[in-house]
């Protein structure tokens, strides 16, 4: 065993290189399954793409509490964005709330069996209506599906993990 002795300042520590080694190796394959198992959900930053653009529309923060996935807007990406604008076409609770920190992903949870997360709502704050929801995560988590539907007929964006 090869001792090592590290001094800082008046204190000195000694470290036995074969549990030292032991115990960093544990911890850093221990961080690497957490940042997989957290890669492979819908739980983070994402940049909303514009469907007519291209380019980043907005920051949304998904979490998940007990199951359930929430999203919320953190920020508006685009260069004429009104960051003051509020949801003035809503009809539930989101009614006239500002659209920076407005809730528009609710209620979507892990479907048993696959790598998706539904049954819950996502809205369109530029219309006020809210649809059916389905996140997929793709391509090891670095986007993420994200289908709006009413009924059979909806539409799919493909959002981007802010790393």
């Amino acid at each position: 065993m090869l001792t090592t002795h590290l001094f800082f300042e008046e204190h000195s520590v000694t470290i036995h290189s074969s549990s030292f080694w032991r115990k960093a190796t544990t911890l850093w394959a221990l961080c690497a399954l957490a940042s997989l198992a957290w890669a492979n959900t819908p739980v983070g930053q994402w940049h909303t793409i514009d469907d007519k653009t291209g380019e980043p529309k907005s920051l949304v923060t998904i979490v998940e509490q007990q199951g359930v996935m929430r999203g919320r807007v953190e920020k508006l990406l685009r260069k004429e964005a009104d960051q003051n604008a509020k949801c003035e076409k809503c009809s539930d609770d989101r009614k006239n709330l500002p659209i920076l920190g407005l809730e528009i992903i609710r209620g979507a949870k892990k479907t048993s069996g696959k790598n998706v997360w539904e049954d819950g709502e996502i809205l369109d704050p530029e219309n006020g209506k809210t649809y059916g929801l389905r996140l997929t995560p793709i391509e090891n988590g670095a986007k993420l599906e994200v289908r709006g539907s009413i009924g059979p007929f909806g539409r799919t964006q493909t959002w981007v993990r802010v790393p």
